[in-house]
């Protein structure tokens, strides 16, 4: 099976041809077809038609920058930001004054003497003894000690005594006290205020891209799918979020310290900076140019997941069809091929990361170079003195340093750009049918309800090869109920499209009481019309919220509850649903679950009606309204549906026909042109398509044993009987019941627990979350990628490689600053320069080739630790989904596991992961080996001084650990919020239909909003605590630096070591604590991959109940397979509603062969029947068996193998009709011939209609089969079902969709495929079962009566009620 968006040809076959055809190009934009493409397209339709349909479909890709971040921010928020920005500068700022003092300290450092100094003083080079060559006639006046002493006191370095030089160090020391306090204020303010508005600004783009995605119009959704909605809401805005935080403040003080530095070096001596300056528009200019390519593979790598997001969502959503045709592995394997379309392209962005840190560190090294080398020269010619050289060689050191630290965090501030690019495109999207747009509004008492369609011409946005309507016409007069019936595919319900203005006609004219639809204001006409679909969606909130919603935008939208609840209370006893309400554990108020699944199909329709009829509607729609209810309700529900239609305008579609005779005018359809109207009995007078669409619906009776005596017309009459079958009866078991009534009656009533009750309440309770420590969670990860360790290995030796890196080049300054020792001479010896600059002519060779080797390094570290993070990435993902579709349903029925949630953990919890590996984590690990390294050097070197300098480390350790553990709880919290707010949007989004009809809009987007300043709120304090403790890691590195610098001078002062000694201890180790620094400033990072991480383990180590990976359980041939089935006093209850029993002792027995059918009313279990069959669940108690083995024993992955099940709503994936059909079959796909793919489709009965599409069966189905009607989506699950070859059939209102002529033929070929299988079928429409072997009719959770269709009637008891509730007969 290949997955493909609308009009894309091309299938994935591997993976380089994924990576060369991403959706990321431009033909394949995910965000919209190329303007060629949409020409194309719509090429061969007139202008003007084709542009209607292209301003319905067309996307135009936006562009994106840094300040697109602050779009909707405010003038407060300016101000807020302007302070942050500020601060963030000053911090920048503050960080190169340090190199002043660090300048100053090194002068003090070369030039003093200890008081052991004499004339044979040894200072690392012996003066005395040197060989280094002299000119006798420049240096012949230093023979004189009394000019040596006239020298030194007209030199730039004076001597200075202990106590001046003591005096000096502590006055710098209290200066970088005064640094450290300034800075610790300044990184906190910072910090608080980006992460503070980087929340409240994301959430405001979250708020306005679900506003415009909400006020999009249909085809819109048509084409993009809904899936890659929920991405961007759910990973896309988080990234969007990530990249105006801290990452900015950091980024914004590391380029300020880089302009600051530039700036000092250019007041220390302008031509040195100038020279160095080279060197740094060179590494500006590989940043410039890398940073391009980062952004657009970035942006590809993100296409790849959107629509990877759209088959997760499609799946996880309809996770009962995937278990059932046991197909997970199959989709797993369709969703990992757009996983390496991400993955290839994010390892491409991984190595041009790479390569620009890998140059930059190999132009820092070439400034450390050129700086001691040109230094020295102009130490020679006295044209600077040391001070002035160290200080440009440390600020332009700093500058490169902090320069170097950019990449990480511009990735962060990249993906955002990338990100709300995406995001943007749809917000700035002109809706073609825009709700939010004001037209024309009328009063109340001006509706009438006249509708007209003028010569209206159709074609779907997303099917431009194909013309729905063609010069239609049609009048529907105010008050009147006007019925649609025809085939499946005939225009129907596109008909209910048009007048809901979800499309736009492209000719002809629609008009309300004469005015033109499209002049009116689309919410208030949307206000005006009440619509029952076929496929009814509930919200994830209770039955009186779901009814309410349809008081939107009518004068009781904003009364009490009081009164609203007695409204919703009236319409639910018009829509008979009041009855099964009041039985609900909380009533009104019970939850109904995501999209209702709670609620049985007949429940959730009858919620629908009452929502719709609550607002009393001027014109009422009802696309197959009752098609899910069972006999008697719909009866009930009818009867108020009529009642409610007098004196309005209603238009009824229906395929049960029972359901509109009544009707004032009936309009028969085929093909977009209408063939016939007119009344019930006219029609039926006249013998046409109508006629014989009635007679396909009879239900055949037994003269002598259905007709009532009392009324002698009964039109079971003109039916001949048929043969009864022996049928086992219940009068035993009803004489069972009339027993214990009499028992009740004779004695005390006791009361006890039912034996549901009992098993329930031993049951043990749900395991707590575990707490995985980190070195779990590290193996965890490990053991994802085994495969690539070995690229692990080889990125931690080139992490540990640019981690002794900087232990090297503290030598390495050492070693020169200690050569400058040469300008300073000693008594009775002058400067030796020559010397200098041999010395620093190797020093500067040995920086220039451990540059070359730093950026090898680096650059192979980045690519192989990308590789291996996205490889991670795409199996976590790859992983994670398999894990979720091996869970068994009762997971899915959990609230806390709605499909939203689901698919943000999908996109959210593999980002963070990927948030501490590539880039990130080289720079975590090279911070470590540098710490380690470097510690371990100091101690060699200088033991006594170093462990003060270490000791320093842990407080930078600890202040970042106190962040870290701090977050790692505030993330928690923010997560659960963060899943909860996406879980809303994306069901609202998901169920963008019903949210339109409802006028829904502006409700979602207010409750979305609320939730995200709740989740502001909250994470406020958190925020400040996390503020303080960054701010006290930064501030204490210049305590730090004071700290080295005070305790090194007292080594110095008494010459316990020498300055080679100070510098190479202190470097090597105050570096080292600057990197734990940087190791804890991405705290953020590591809390979310530690609580990612510990979310995927959790979700591998589950293991369901009911496990399809497991091997155990018998295994059954398939030829010895024969479908017996049966059940023995089983009684179940819904694990989310352990409150509520649904079976209670149920005993029913199907033989092989048999065809079986189970009615009654809605609730009363059937479908419940069909789930402990397909092992969806399992019986609290009682036995469900297979061939005479218990379910429970048998493998489950072989056991599904012999069933096929056809839901009452049919799925279908967003992919092509051949491919949907396929995923039925056991074979593998590419072994199906066209052949076998056909001969199927024609037992369905959909055949003709495929080979009708231009592109036959490559006709793409829409996400979640949106581009056909419901009777085609209902005939291609069959054609699914029926490749299987299954030894058992389950069809759960599998014809409740069609329209009566595919009904008869669909029945027949569904009789013919019964036959040698056994089939059970769920039924409300009786007519489809009437030839069943055997009738079990369903009441509160046990048979009630059972035989064949005419036993039943004969015994005139609940079956008998339910047939003369949908007897058809002509109105008089």
């Amino acid at each position: 099976m290949s997955w493909k968006r609308l009009g894309r040809k091309k299938d994935i076959n591997d993976d380089k041809s994924v990576a060369a055809d991403s959706p990321a190009n431009e033909k394949t934009s995910l965000l919209g077809s190329s303007s060629v493409e949409v020409k194309d397209e719509f090429s061969h339709l007139p202008h003007h038609e084709a542009q209607i349909l292209r301003s319905q479909v067309i996307v135009e890709p936006q562009s994106a920058n840094f300040f697109s971040f602050y779009r909707y921010a405010t003038f407060k928020d300016r101000l807020i930001l302007g302070f942050g920005f500020l601060t963030a500068i000053i911090e920048g700022v503050l960080r190169p004054l340090m190199t002043l003092l660090v300048g100053n300290v090194a002068q003090l450092f070369v030039t003093y003497n200890p008081r052991s100094f004499d004339g044979d003083y040894d200072y690392n080079y012996s003066y005395a003894n040197s060989t280094a060559p002299y000119n006798s006639t420049t240096y012949s006046e230093f023979n004189s000690t009394t000019y040596y002493n006239d020298y030194y006191d007209e030199s730039s370095y004076p001597v200075i005594s202990e106590e001046e030089f003591q005096r000096s160090i502590n006055q710098i020391a209290l200066f970088f006290v005064g640094l450290a306090i300034t800075d610790l204020f300044t990184s906190t303010i910072a910090t608080y205020i980006f992460i503070d508005r980087g929340e409240v600004l994301s959430s405001r783009i979250r708020k306005h891209y679900l506003e415009a995605t909400l006020r999009q119009n249909i085809a819109y959704f048509d084409k993009l799918g809904t899936g890659e909605i929920t991405s961007r809401i759910s990973t896309d805005t988080l990234l969007v979020q990530e990249g105006m935080s801290e990452k900015v403040s950091q980024a914004t003080s590391n380029i300020t310290t880089f302009l600051s530095a530039m700036v000092v070096a250019l007041t220390r001596s302008w031509r040195l900076t100038l020279i160095l300056l080279s060197i740094t528009f060179t590494v500006l200019f590989t940043m410039t140019y890398s940073s391009r390519f980062m952004v657009k593979y970035f942006r590809k790598s993100l296409a790849g997941y959107a629509v990877g997001g759209t088959i997760a969502e499609e799946v996880l959503s309809s996770i009962r069809n995937a278990q059932a045709f046991a197909i997970e592995d199959r989709l797993a394997l369709q969703y990992d091929q757009f996983l390496v379309i991400t993955e290839t392209w994010g390892h491409k962005a991984g190595m041009i990361l790479g390569f620009m840190t890998g140059m930059m560190w190999f132009f820092m090294y070439c400034n450390y170079s050129l700086a001691f080398f040109q230094g020295s020269r102009y130490l020679a010619t006295n044209y600077l003195e040391i001070r002035q050289v160290m200080s440009v060689l440390m600020v332009m050191m700093m500058g490169s340093f902090f320069l170097s630290n950019i990449p990480p965090l511009l990735r962060h501030i990249t993906n955002g750009i990338a990100s709300v690019a995406k995001i943007y495109t749809a917000i700035d999207r002109d809706s073609a049918i825009d709700p939010f747009k004001r037209g024309e509004k009328y009063t109340e008492e001006s509706i009438k309800g006249d509708i007209e369609l003028k010569d209206v011409k159709f074609i779907y946005p997303s099917r431009a090869q194909s013309t729905v309507l063609e010069n239609f016409n049609l009048n529907i007069e105010a008050g009147k109920t006007i019925a649609l019936v025809g085939a499946s595919g005939s225009g129907k319900s596109t008909i209910i499209g048009i007048l809901e203005r979800f499309y736009t006609p492209v000719g002809g004219k629609v008009y309300l009481d004469g005015h033109d639809l499209e002049n009116i204001d689309i919410k208030w006409l949307r206000q005006h019309i009440s619509l029952v679909s076929q496929e009814p969606i509930l919200f994830a909130v209770t039955v009186f919220e779901n009814i309410a919603f349809g008081l939107i935008g009518t004068k009781h939208e904003f009364a009490s509850d009081v009164e609203k609840e007695a409204l919703v209370i009236d319409a639910c006893k018009k829509a008979n649903a009041w009855t099964f309400i009041e039985k609900l554990p909380q009533g009104l108020q019970t939850q109904v679950g995501e999209r209702g699944f709670l609620m049985s199909g007949g429940q959730k329709q009858r919620i629908a009606i009452a929502r719709a009829i609550v607002s009393d509607p001027k014109i009422l729609l009802l696309d197959e309204a009752t098609s899910a209810l069972d006999t008697k309700s719909e009866g009930v529900v009818q009867a108020a549906l009529d009642a409610a239609s007098k004196n309005r305008t209603t238009i009824v579609i229906a395929h049960r026909l029972s359901t509109i005779k009544d009707a004032d005018k009936i309009v028969v359809m085929s093909k977009g042109k209408i063939i016939e109207t007119g009344t019930h009995n006219e029609l039926l007078e006249r013998k046409g398509e109508y006629y014989e669409l009635v007679q396909a619906q009879k239900i055949d009776g037994n003269e002598s044993s259905t007709a009532s005596e009392s009324d002698p017309d009964s039109e079971f009459e003109e039916y001949d009987g048929a043969s009864s079958t022996a049928s086992e009866t219940i009068s035993s078991k009803e004489d069972e019941f009339a027993d214990e009534k009499t028992d009740l009656k004779l004695s005390r009533t006791k009361t006890g627990k039912s034996i549901s009750s009992i098993i329930i309440s031993q049951q043990p309770p749900e395991p707590e979350r575990k707490d995985y420590s980190s070195w779990e969670l590290i193996k965890f990860l490990a053991s994802i990628t085994k495969d690539e360790n070995r690229f692990l290995v080889i990125g931690t030796v080139c992490a540990a490689i640019n981690g002794l890196g900087q232990p090297t080049v503290s030598v390495l300054y050492a070693l020169c600053l200690t050569a400058f020792r040469q300008t300073v001479g000693g008594p009775g010896q002058a400067p030796n320069y020559e010397e200098m600059l041999r010395l620093i002519r190797i020093y500067t060779g040995i920086f220039f080739g451990l540059g070359w080797v730093q950026a090898a390094s680096y650059f192979l570290c980045n690519a192989t630790l990308s590789f291996v993070g996205q490889r991670l990435v795409r199996r976590i993902r790859y992983h994670t989904f398999r894990h979720f579709l091996r869970q068994d349903i009762a997971f899915f029925d959990k609230k806390e596991n709605a499909t939203g949630r689901l698919t943000t953990i999908l996109s959210q919890d593999a980002q963070s992961v990927e948030g501490l590996s590539g880039a990130t984590l080289g720079q975590i690990m090279n911070a470590l080996f540098n710490i380690v390294a470097g510690s371990i050097l100091a101690v060699a070197v200088a033991p006594k001084m170093s462990f003060v300098f270490i000791a320093c480390i842990p407080l930078m350790i600890a202040c970042g650990y106190g962040r870290f553990s701090m977050l790692s709880r505030v993330q928690e919290n923010t997560k659960k919020s963060n899943e909860k707010s996406a879980s809303f949007a994306c069901e609202a989004v998901s169920s963008v239909r019903t949210v339109t009809f409802l006028t829904r809009e502006e409700d979602v987007i207010n409750k979305y909003e609320t939730s995200l300043r709740q989740q502001a709120r909250d994470s406020r304090l958190s925020t400040i605590k996390s503020a303080i403790l960054y701010g006290a890691a930064q501030g204490l590195q210049f305590l730090v630096m004071s700290i080295g610098f005070w305790w090194g001078a007292r080594f110095i002062r008494d010459g316990t070591y020498s300055t080679l000694e100070f510098y190479i201890a202190f470097m090597s180790s105050i570096f080292g604590s600057q990197n734990a620094g940087i190791v804890f400033s991405y705290a953020a990072d590591m809390t979310k991959a530690k609580s990612a991480a510990a979310a995927i383990k959790e979700l591998f180590e589950r293991k369901p109940e009911i496990d399809r990976w497991s091997d155990e359980g018998v295994r059954l041939e398939r030829d010895d397979v024969r479908g017996d089935i049966e059940f023995k006093d089983v009684h179940f209850r819904y694990p989310t509603r352990t409150s509520v029993p649904v079976l209670r002792g149920l005993n029913l027995t199907i033989k092989k062969g048999q065809y079986v059918a189970l009615v009654g009313a809605s609730g009363c279990g059937k479908s419940t029947t069909i789930s402990l069959v397909e092992q969806f669940y399992r019986p609290l108690s009682g036995q469900v068996l297979f061939d005479g083995h218990d379910v429970n024993t048998l493998n489950i992955g072989n056991y599904r193998s012999h069933i096929a099940l056809v839901q009452q709503e049919p799925v279908l994936y967003a992919a092509s009709i051949r491919d949907n059909i396929k995923l039925g079959s056991l074979e593998p796909a590419e072994t199906i011939s066209d052949e076998r793919l056909i001969e199927v489709c024609k037992q369905s009965n959909i055949h003709d209609f495929i080979s009708s599409l231009p592109d036959g069966y490559d006709t793409m189905c829409g996400t979640k089969g949106i581009l056909l009607s419901g009777g085609q989506k209902q005939r291609i699950a069959i054609a699914r079902a029926l490749i299987r070859e299954p030894k058992v059939l389950l069809l759960d209102e599998a014809t409740s969709a069609l329209d009566s002529e595919s009904e008869k033929v669909v029945q027949a070929a569904l009789d013919k495929a019964a036959k040698g299988r056994t089939t059970i079928a769920v039924a409300h429409r009786l007519s489809t079962i009437q030839n069943a072997d055997v009738i079990y009719v369903f009441d509160g959770g046990k048979v009630l009566e059972q035989g064949t269709h005419f036993e039943l009637l004969a015994r005139k008891g609940k079956y008998f009620e339910l047939v003369q509730a949908q007897a058809l007969e002509a109105s008089s």
